[in-house]
């Protein structure tokens, strides 16, 4: 059983000025039509996620909703993990415990946070992080975790995404 993994960053949110707690800023306007444009066009591609988790950051859990509102998936969690400077082993544990309740072909989306998710594809492909692959804000990056085992340094990069070249 193969996992398809997408790490979504989040769309374009509030100034930091404007915010005293950066946890709470939300996607601007803009944010929300170019995130919806995205989703969209995943959606039209034939992209089901079987399960999103979020950051529970505002701008994140936005992003998520935008995700489930336009048909993409039902199952949506927080996950304090995808928080900024969040553990990625903390992840792969839950992603072990989920896989035992799966039998076929999986689709997993992660909404999160730059450089973390950059750093999180960096990991799960080569096994170390160097902060090379950076996730514009409504940007994707693809990856195929392998049916068994701890997915860090065994994962296969398939897409890695900027919005404009999806909208």
């Amino acid at each position: 059983m193969t996992i398809e993994l997408y790490l979504i960053r989040h769309g374009i949110a509030a100034d930091r000025e404007d915010y005293p707690n950066d946890e709470d800023r939300p996607l601007t306007s803009k944010g929300r039509k170019k995130t919806t444009k995205v989703a969209k066009q995943l959606r039209d591609r034939g992209l089901h996620f079987d399960h999103i988790l979020t950051s529970p950051l505002v701008r994140a859990r936005e992003t998520a909703a935008i995700l489930q509102d336009v048909g993409l998936g039902e199952q949506l969690d927080e996950f304090p993990s995808l928080a900024p400077n969040g553990d990625i082993n903390t992840w792969v544990s839950w992603l072990q415990e989920w896989r035992q309740n799966r039998n076929r072909e999986s689709c997993l989306a992660l909404v999160g946070h730059q450089p973390d998710l950059g750093n999180w594809a960096e990991l799960l492909v080569w096994g170390e992080a160097g902060e090379k692959l950076v996730l514009k804000k409504a940007g994707v990056i693809g990856l195929n975790l392998k049916e068994t085992g701890v997915p860090l340094g065994q994962s296969e990069l398939f897409l890695l995404t900027s919005p404009k070249w999806l909208i």
